[in-house]
């Protein structure tokens, strides 16, 4: 995907006058200016006008209408996919939204979700949140990978690996399951009251000696009972309710349960942690009476000293781990109680489930009685066995669907169990962990940090420092975290364009020279945009001065009268 060209106005602090710049206008383009001169407003406006979203998470849709025109804001873009030339228009007061391909505007009746939906899905082939990991690295919006949730990971991930037509399809195959289990289950009670027709008609012939006033009499008890089962089950149907609205009253407090439980989990890692490194510490002030380094005797009472302060800070820290691991099993009691509690709410529920179901049969049942019951009055004593001929014939018709639809609920059975996280997809995102793994890495090597990261299936990390120890991202200062989170966007970009999912010409780079990257690393970094094959990167700084002479295209925002213009340099 070739993006061309961005034109936007009234957006932010730009006024009516059209910003029009050129997104394949240099393999590195650096854009300076004063904070608030409009440097990051593009990102602004791209996201806007591909998702309907601003980029910043601190700002709303409507924030980003120009505060002194109030009115007006279009932004437009235009962009390739292959050969294939495509133009997105999006405005607010009044508010636009219109995708052409070439000349020709693309169908418009659906709704906005549904045609927001086609454009992510059938021509971008990437979200929001994708948008933000592969094509935006930015202080004020980027979520790192690694400080996602495990859930938003997988998504993203999937999307790289362009593995959402299993989701997509799993979602299809859901909507067949429940109209196939609705044909199933009604079919299963036609079946059943078919055979019972049946097999009524039948016992009529055997005692067609039998009076009517015996046959009507019978029929009108089974309704009676019919009723007293409905009675009773209804009976217990509001008991059940009851209850389970009781039970409900009394897990208020699952989710607050829940929090606390993660919150103390954390305390009892970061604790441990803590205290496995005083141990080593203390550790090494019993056993060296030398400095390892300038081998100078350790000077005894400093060596005492330093040791008894380590033991202290060691005991206050253990009697705390211990403290919270009681709070913790104070909490977990109360978490287990109310999974049992669930779980009665559950069978409750399921328990309503079948008295209603039994409700509903017996209203049937009581319907074909009395149906019966009027045929028996109207007619002579004589049975008509043409009836049952032709409802053994039904019968027979019916129970060769009910066998085909169990066996198409069995194949659906087996097929969602393919499609599910732990299915197909797991399978394949197996099969790229190494290659994720090995290209971050690489970008590592690259960056001069030379860590030996591992991310398994569920993407969860594993990173060896310093003597083959085992950290997690959070280990790590803010300029690690940050050569991480880049030797991952530079990986989530590759494999993008491997699988073809992601393939774009663009790389945002917002503010990020300005808050975690050292001199090294910034030269770092610059290394590692030269020997990649982005085509086009942008690179936002309000400290523009000190790397413009890295970059050989410079784009300059300035305020005047209140208004962003665009100098290019």
């Amino acid at each position: 995907m070739i993006f061309t060209k961005i034109r936007y106005k009234n957006i932010l602090s730009t006024g009516n006058q059209w910003t029009e710049i050129d997104l394949n206008r240099d393999k590195r383009t650096l854009i300076i200016g004063d904070n608030g001169a409009g440097k990051s407003t593009m990102l602004d406006a791209l996201s806007f006008v591909l998702f309907n979203k601003p980029f910043r998470p601190d700002f709303n849709k409507p924030q980003l209408v120009n505060a002194i025109i109030g009115k007006g804001l279009l932004v437009e873009v235009d962009f390739f996919v292959g050969k294939t030339e495509y133009k997105i228009v999006r405005g607010i007061s009044p508010s636009i939204f219109e995708v052409y391909e070439g000349d020709i505007l693309l169908n418009q009746d659906a709704n906005v979700r549904d045609y927001q939906e086609h454009l992510e899905k059938h021509i971008l082939k990437f979200n929001h949140r994708s948008f933000c990991q592969v094509m935006a690295l930015g202080t004020a919006s980027y979520v790192p990978f690694m400080r996602l949730p495990a859930a938003a990971r997988r998504e993203v991930v999937e999307e790289i690996l362009d593995l959402k037509i299993f989701s997509f399809m799993n979602s299809l195959l859901y909507t067949k399951k429940q109209e196939n289990e609705k044909a199933f289950l009604l079919n299963a009670s036609e079946k059943k009251l078919l055979s019972q027709k049946v097999d009524l008609i039948k016992h009529h012939n055997e005692q067609m000696m039998q009076s009517n006033k015996e046959i009507l009499t019978d029929k009108k008890e089974r309704i009676n009972k019919a009723k007293d089962t409905i009675e009773a089950a209804e009976d217990q149907i509001s008991i059940q309710e009851s209850n389970i609205k009781n039970l409900q009253q009394n897990i208020s407090d699952a989710e607050k349960i829940r929090k606390m439980q993660d919150e103390l989990k954390n305390l009892t890692m970061k604790i441990s942690t803590k205290l496995a490194l005083m141990k080593k510490s203390i550790g090494f002030f019993k056993d060296t009476t030398t400095c390892p380094t300038c081998t100078q005797t350790i000077d005894e009472d400093f060596r005492i000293m330093t040791l008894g302060k380590k033991e202290e800070s060691q005991h206050k820290n253990t009697d705390s781990l211990m403290q919270i691991n009681i709070k913790l099993q104070e909490i977990n009691t109360r978490a287990s109680k109310i999974n049992d509690i669930k779980n009665s709410i559950s069978d409750l529920q399921m328990n309503v489930h079948q008295h209603n179901n039994t409700i509903y049969q017996q209203k049937k049942y009581i319907q074909e009685l009395e149906n019966e019951i009027q045929l028996i009055e109207s007619h002579n004593k004589k049975i008509d066995i043409s009836e049952l001929v032709i409802l053994q014939a039904e019968l027979a018709d019916i129970s060769i669907e009910y066998n085909r639809l169990a066996k198409r609920k069995e194949m659906l059975g087996l097929a969602s169990t393919l499609l599910k996280d732990t299915g197909i997809k797991s399978k394949i995102i197996k099969q790229y962990v190494p290659i994720i793994n090995k290209m971050i890495n690489k970008y590592l090597s690259m960056l001069d940090f030379f860590v030996e990261f591992t991310i398994n299936e569920h993407f969860e990390e594993k990173i060896l420092s310093r003597g083959r120890d085992n950290f997690t991202y959070s280990s790590f200062s803010e300029g690690e975290k940050f050569r991480i989170n880049l030797a991952i966007l530079f990986t989530w970009r590759a494999i993008a364009k491997q699988r073809n999912s992601i393939n774009t010409n663009l790389l945002f780079l917002d503010e990020v020279f300005d808050s975690s990257l050292d001199v090294q690393g910034m030269d770092d970094f610059l290394k590692i945009i030269n020997q990649t094959e982005v085509d086009n990167i942008f690179v936002i700084s309000p400290k523009g001065d000190q790397i413009i002479d890295k970059f050989t295209s410079v784009l300059k925002f300035e305020k005047h009268k209140n208004f962003s213009q665009l100098v290019d340099i």
